[in-house]
């Protein structure tokens, strides 16, 4: 069996053997988005439930940097792209999982471990399908929900939680149970989820793109966690708008072509 790691060609991965070792710089920063996911299951067990959310927002810190390091320095590698997989299952899919389960579903007993250990699963699912299609899928586009942001759900639900003060009949048990069957469906779904890939920020853009990311700082600075919690929600909700914007669509050009051919039918005979 041979040494050499397959080629990633459309990300940049070199086929190398893995017996001259690995890039130390990337896979350090993965490290650190690895540490982070299980700091914050720490932090679950401990009770601390606000910090565990906000180490796995740490963890997606490192997880939007290895990647981007690893281009500039031309240190991509299929190591690499696997290691940086199993980080993102224990800081986006084991942590969550967890925290959503001592924090809102244990009290469902049976039902509540289960829609917690579904969510993991489904994330881990997600993962494998997207390191299987990366080369035959749309660039712009992921195939359904990204891990990190069913991960960031679950964190924006709990940051509002304890910014609202955390007390009083929120029914969050109800709700996380709801929203957690919500993201394990999304994430193995065809709903496409914009992947922002081709947005070129160090080519000239419209004027309008630079008061609009002004504004949205401001807005992170003054209420990060109204921010954090909008944004998610209104990214969750993008993705099934986009399917039925493109169902309609294509339906209706199917109806079109259907239409066109019935009349040229109609017209030779």
């Amino acid at each position: 069996m041979s040494e050499k790691l397959h080629v990633l060609s459309g990300h940049g991965v070199r086929d190398s053997p893995l017996r001259r070792g690995v890039y130390i710089l990337p896979n350090l920063v993965t490290t650190g988005g690895l540490f982070a996911g299980f700091y914050s299951m720490i932090s679950t067990f401990a009770g601390h439930y606000e910090l565990a959310a906000e180490m796995i927002l740490v963890a997606h810190v490192f997880d939007g940097l290895d990647g981007r390091i690893a281009r500039l320095t031309r240190t991509a590698s299929r190591f690499g792209v696997e290691y940086d997989s199993l980080s993102d299952l224990v800081a986006f899919g084991v942590a969550p999982g967890i925290l959503v389960y001592k924090w809102a579903l244990e009290p469902w007993g049976t039902w509540g471990w289960l829609a917690a250990s579904l969510y993991v699963t489904c994330g881990a699912l997600r993962l494998a399908r997207f390191n299987v299609q990366v080369e035959s899928v749309e660039k712009r586009a992921f195939v359904g929900l990204p891990i990190p942001a069913a991960a960031d759900m679950v964190v924006a639900t709990v940051l509002l939680y304890y910014f609202f003060g955390g007390e009083g009949a929120t029914h969050k048990n109800i709700i996380l149970l709801l929203l957690i069957y919500s993201l394990s469906a999304l994430m193995v779904s065809e709903v496409p989820y914009y992947s922002f890939k081709d947005i070129h920020w160090q080519s000239r853009q419209p004027f309008w793109l630079l008061i609009v990311i002004i504004v949205a700082f401001k807005v992170v600075i003054a209420q990060p966690q109204l921010a954090l919690f909008s944004a998610i929600a209104l990214y969750l909700l993008s993705g099934p708008i986009w399917w039925l914007i493109r169902r309609t669509r294509r339906v209706r050009r199917v109806s079109q072509a259907a239409t066109a051919s019935s009349r040229t039918g109609t017209g030779s005979s």
